[in-house]
């Protein structure tokens, strides 16, 4: 698979960043509340806000695969039209077994 074109989501880097840094300060948070033994409901539910936003990074990463890498792949047709599908099928698939 052709890997070497920019990644769709370079305009957005910043974001995703952002969110992964707060995502990374919500999973430090469980871990503090897993060694303070808090009350396993308030620990599933951060796990739960930590998994919502893990899936919205990866819907939004998606969405950027499917408008730049998918359609450029489109748009020049051959193999690599094919090969950019099935990896964005195959993606789309371990998101929804997830």
């Amino acid at each position: 698979m052709d890997h070497e074109t920019p990644p769709g989501y370079l305009t957005r880097k910043d974001d995703y960043l952002r969110r992964m840094r707060r995502i990374e300060g919500q999973v430090k948070g469980i871990e503090r509340m897993i060694d303070q033994e808090k009350y396993c409901i308030d620990i599933l539910t951060q796990v739960s806000a930590v998994t919502k936003a893990l899936q919205a990074v990866a819907l939004g990463l998606v969405d950027e695969h499917m408008s730049h890498c998918v359609l450029d792949a489109a748009r020049t047709g051959g193999s690599e039209a094919e090969i950019k599908l099935k990896e964005a099928s195959e993606a789309i698939a371990r998101l929804v077994r997830s």
